[in-house]
């Protein structure tokens, strides 16, 4: 219902902001089954199973942050058009937020304890993106996801090749993440500047090492 209702500024506000308190409280609802569901069980070393989590919390921290850039980018939107799209990517994502969140519960660890920080720093990049114009935030979104589809990447390198149901995840988010970045470029992206990309690329590295263990 609500994906064909109109939306004046408060109502955004409000759905914004309940969409913010799920998200770093960790409730999140597929809109697709897992991945994983068919995957099978495999046996793990608690150190090969504490490796798998860190990782896949890593993923979940990524999927915050997706969340509260597409939902401040989708907010201060120019055009309708693009605003669906955010929408539409969005919602996407939270299916990613949901597989791992499971993921994590399955291999008996936790969420980001930094959840919170997360959510706002990416909220706040995804505001000056979308301040600076449609294309601009496009051309964000089209970097985010080149540097996203990399991690995951190395991710498949990394986890237990027996971790079926964790590689299962990390796969098709890899797939839809290449289709966000396709449909942001064929929307109009203007190419993000070089040293925006270094700058996008060290946050990176430090929200990566660190949720890993926290």
């Amino acid at each position: 219902m609500t994906a064909n209702r109109h939306f004046d500024p408060l109502d955004r506000l409000i759905v914004g902001a309940d969409k913010a308190l799920r998200v770093m409280a960790g409730v999140a609802s597929a809109s697709r089954p897992t991945p994983a569901a068919h995957a099978p069980d495999a046996e793990l070393s608690p150190a090969e199973q504490r490796h798998s989590a860190g990782l896949m919390r890593v993923n979940h921290v990524g999927e915050v942050c997706a969340q509260a850039l597409y939902n401040s980018q989708a907010r201060y939107a120019h055009s309708p058009a693009i605003r669906a799209q955010f929408d539409e990517a969005g919602r996407e994502e939270e299916d990613h937020l949901a597989w791992t969140a499971q993921r994590l519960t399955e291999l008996g660890s936790r969420l980001s304890l930094l959840n919170p920080l997360w959510y706002a720093g990416s909220f706040a990049l995804g505001t000056i993106a979308a301040r600076m114009g449609d294309g601009r935030s496009l051309g964000f979104v089209v970097e985010t996801e080149r540097q996203v589809e990399a991690h995951l990447a190395s991710h498949l390198q990394e986890l237990p090749p027996q971790d079926a149901k964790s590689r299962a995840i990390v796969k098709q988010m890899a797939i839809d993440e290449v289709e966000h970045g396709a449909a942001a470029q064929r929307l109009g992206a203007i190419d993000t500047p070089a040293p925006v990309k270094a700058l996008m690329g060290l946050m990176g590295k430090v929200m990566t090492k660190t949720a890993y263990y926290i």
